[in-house]
């Protein structure tokens, strides 16, 4: 009699023993299969803290006042800074390193440009490479170049200016803000475009080459609607044609250079939001659509539009096709031209 019942307190503790780990058991395996089925709902909220964008020229250009524009809004909209961080130099190359080198987690950006395409052919050796070190957010707009001369200047349409470069080859001049930038490459198209030779004057920087169409030195320039607009409105400059696909809304009596004779003749200035490339996508996602709801706004839609800015709202898949046919497109024109940078 005693040992059963011996054997039944035995039992009875084994048994409580099972139970227990098993409790335990379930206890534990519940946050387990919590991270595995619901990651979402773990991950941090994004903004939390300041947004950095970086700007690889200095402060004033067109660039700069086209990433204040769309960081005054995507702070808004977010509740969080946006700071512009200019970092000019190596022909925009530094800054676009920084970012490409910068943590993946959203809070560095880069305004991109029209370098960022073309320095893949300029600068084969680059420690970066714009398709592969880079997440696209989103494309915010472009500027399309216009073909101007000195107000008192005897060019008065494209058909003058080719007409002259033929008949006196080499004689007539055109400046840029130097090797490689995108008033020199847009000049390279002119030339193949119209068959024409005409010389390149190359300046360290756009304000003097502009100082000096303006003084009559140089004969023409190719220069976008954001840098040229205030000289066509104070009578200094007159536009002989756009680089548009169509006529710019703000110069409705300046043609197309396609119009002009040149046909598929198109060279913009173009502007779009990049972020390292690992960032993850959802933050990617999350960022574009703050650039759409920011070009939807009738204020800063207003504020482009009076610069000369056509926007162009898209997705992060736009954008990246967008900027690979930017790379095969201008690349071309530079091994054909044999362009090389300052």
């Amino acid at each position: 009699m005693l040992r059963r019942q011996f054997k039944l307190i035995v039992y009875w503790c084994i048994g409580l023993v099972a139970g227990a780990a098993g409790a335990q058991s379930a206890l534990s395996a519940e946050p387990a299969r919590a991270t595995i089925t619901d990651p979402v709902e773990l991950a941090a909220p994004y903004p939390t803290r300041p947004i950095h964008i970086v700007v690889p020229f200095p402060p004033g250009g067109a660039v700069d006042a086209i990433a204040r524009g769309i960081g005054q809004r995507i702070a808004e909209q977010t509740a969080q800074s946006v700071i512009i961080d200019n970092r000019p130099g190596a022909s925009a190359n530094l800054g676009a390193e920084m970012v490409a080198r910068s943590p993946a987690d959203g809070y560095t950006l880069l305004m991109g440009a029209n370098g960022l395409a073309t320095n893949m052919t300029l600068f084969p050796q680059l420690s970066f490479n714009a398709l592969r070190d880079f997440a696209s957010i989103a494309r915010i707009g472009e500027a399309p170049v216009v073909l101007v001369v000195p107000v008192d200047s005897h060019l008065r349409s494209v058909s003058d200016l080719t007409t002259a470069a033929r008949t006196q080859p080499g004689q007539l001049t055109y400046g840029s803000a130097g090797n490689g930038s995108s008033n020199h490459l847009a000049g390279e198209m002119l030339k193949a475009a119209a068959q024409i030779d005409v010389l390149h004057v190359p300046y360290k920087g756009g304000a003097p080459a502009l100082t000096d169409l303006l003084g009559g030195r140089i004969s023409f320039m190719l220069l976008n609607t954001v840098e040229v607009l205030p000289q066509l409105r104070s009578g200094r400059l007159r536009a002989l044609a756009v680089g548009s696909r169509q006529r710019l809304a703000l110069l409705p009596d300046t043609p197309t250079l396609a119009e002009a004779g040149l046909s598929g003749f198109e060279a913009s200035v173009w502007w779009g939001l990049l972020a390292p490339a690992q960032t993850p996508r959802e933050i990617v996602h999350r960022l574009n659509s703050e650039v759409q709801t920011a070009l939807a706004s009738p204020a800063l839609h207003r504020q482009m539009s009076e610069m000369g800015v056509v926007t162009t709202p898209g997705t992060e898949a736009d954008f990246t096709l967008f900027l690979r046919s930017e790379v095969e497109r201008w690349g071309r024109l530079i091994r054909a031209g044999g362009l090389q940078p300052d």
